[in-house]
């Protein structure tokens, strides 16, 4: 994963005593949110041929997504080794980014075994 220096809120003082702004190198945070994207697609595909392999139906279905992208999160954020603030701008982006598109890979892949 790429990463910046420090998160883009904070401030540091210089040896001179003047505050400088610290930013975000935009290219590494596009990186980090590609590898998200991905992770969290090709894994929603993978669930969703095992869920419907192993004939969850309904609740049990979304069910397992929810925990399934919840170990993708705590997968990515053991990945940058618990200091999101490092690679990304916010918890949100490693929670929440790609949860929606996974969902439809996910009843695309796992509805597709039953036909």
């Amino acid at each position: 994963m790429a990463v910046h220096s420090e998160s883009a809120s904070s401030e540091k003082k210089s040896s001179n005593g003047v505050n400088e702004l610290l930013t975000f190198n935009a290219e590494n945070m596009q990186s980090n949110m590609k590898i998200i994207y991905y992770s969290r697609t090709f894994l929603s595909i993978i669930g969703g041929v095992v869920a419907g392999i192993l004939g969850f139906t309904g609740l049990k279905g979304f069910v397992f997504y929810l925990l399934l992208m919840a170990l993708t999160s705590l997968g990515l954020v053991a990945k940058a080794k618990f200091s999101t603030h490092t690679y990304f701008d916010s918890w949100n982006r490693v929670l929440l980014d790609g949860f929606q598109g996974g969902l439809m890979s996910f009843v695309l892949f796992w509805t597709y075994p039953s036909l």
